[in-house]
């Protein structure tokens, strides 16, 4: 949910979707994202859409919050009117979901199926804060219908942690690893970041170890982006710290795909490795997939067959705005056919399955072959008719998209 989003155009007051889109649901999977704007503290690198007791103002607080989700889950069923399909994933990201009570979040996924209805099998993914979550609370969590959950590590490194604002003790995301499979989770994810200034090769090596260690059987591994308005891009600014530097992003890239490919977890998505197939994260999937899903929440986002809106931000804006019975949608706007090939295109290609050459224009055809001249493109899956990166296309994937869909 970083950034500010495009103007788009109003969305109706009763939420309901353009003909074109209604026309099609259930056409595609369906998933549920619920965006839980809450921190403790505000991290240095984020410019996500997320807000402190301080920053709150009067008008809405944690407490209050599951009620808040629950009414836009029935304003979802009221719009879409059980044609959507069942939800196969529900994603409660943030922010951090775990200052809520488990509780709460259960109570949110009881209106996710009450009103929605969940598939049997469906993955139910929480975000933690490792200082937010223990035994009890992780029991709690599996106890109300938590499948999965996503850790947020960052780094294993005290003086990187530091510089990220990250308050955890280095240590605990792995023991929290413990308390969860203790608990009865099978899928446990590691948010790692690399590039943090002042980091090592060694600290980054570190890192990668310690989260492996922990037995995770899903890492994802993000580049540090520095962000305008942040407190990490002011620091940079001044001179306090380095900016990041492209080469050794590359080299961190390149290290974390060797040790984790070594240790049996492989890429499925340009910064995600996992197990196998079932340790994938199948909500992510179904964004990389052109699958459809309801975003609950102050700036969440939502896609449903073709429209795309947005929430308003600000929690206090998004409760005037259920209070009145109203959507709380900020905007929207409808993907073209031509939009939603070049997004589909966007985003396949960054998946090791690939994306079909049928899906490119002729000069994207032409374009695919010479990435494979190249070697960001493997010649092998693009004989059999699929554009996939190599570990090389993989450090230069923004690249090779724009080439492939201009």
């Amino acid at each position: 949910m970083a950034g500010q989003p495009p103007p788009g155009a109003p969305v109706p007051a009763d939420g309901s979707l353009p003909e074109t889109s209604a026309a099609r649901l259930g056409a595609a999977p369906f998933g549920v994202y619920v965006h839980v704007p809450f921190c403790l503290t505000r991290c240095g690198y984020c410019d996500f859409n997320t807000y402190t007791a301080a920053e709150l103002g009067p008008g809405v607080s944690r407490d209050g919050y599951a009620a808040l989700a629950v009414a836009e889950i029935r304003l979802a069923a009221r719009v879409l009117g059980g044609r959507a399909g069942p939800v196969q994933t529900v994603f409660f990201g943030g922010g951090t979901p775990t200052l809520l009570p488990p509780a709460s979040l259960g109570a949110m996924l009881r209106a996710v199926d009450g009103e929605l209805g969940l598939a049997p099998d469906a993955e139910v993914t929480v975000e933690a804060n490792p200082e937010t979550v223990d035994e009890q609370t992780l029991a709690e969590l599996r106890a109300v219908g938590v499948t999965r959950l996503s850790l947020g590590m960052q780094s294993a490194v005290p003086r990187v942690l530091a510089v990220l604002d990250r308050q955890h003790e280095p240590g605990r995301p792995e023991r929290c690893v413990r308390w969860a499979r203790a608990a009865g989770f099978r899928q446990l994810s590691l948010d790692l970041i690399y590039g943090t200034p002042g980091e090592t090769d060694a600290d980054w090596l570190a890192s990668l170890d310690a989260a492996l260690a922990a037995g995770p059987d899903h890492i994802s591994a993000y580049s540090l982006i520095v962000e305008e308005g942040t407190r990490l891009a002011a620091r940079i600014r001044r001179g306090e710290l380095p900016p990041p530097d492209d080469d050794v992003l590359a080299d961190r890239y390149t290290l974390a795909d060797e040790r984790l490919s070594a240790a049996g977890l492989n890429w499925y998505e340009v910064s995600n490795w996992a197990a196998g197939p079932a340790s994938r994260c199948r909500h992510n999937q179904l964004y990389w997939t052109g699958g459809d899903w309801w975003g609950v929440g102050p700036g969440a986002h939502s896609h449903i067959a073709g429209t795309r809106w947005w929430n308003v931000r600000h929690p206090a804006a998004y409760a005037r705005r259920l209070g009145d019975g109203a959507s709380p949608g900020q905007a929207r706007e409808i993907l073209t056919d031509a939009d939603r090939t070049i997004e589909r295109i966007m985003l396949l290609t960054r998946l090791a399955a690939g994306c079909p050459v049928a899906e490119l224009t002729q000069a994207g055809q032409a374009a695919a072959w010479q990435a494979a001249a190249d070697g960001l493109v493997s010649s092998q899956a693009l004989a059999v008719g699929l554009v996939r990166l190599t570990r090389q296309g993989r450090l230069l994937a923004d690249a090779v998209i724009r080439a492939i869909t201009d």
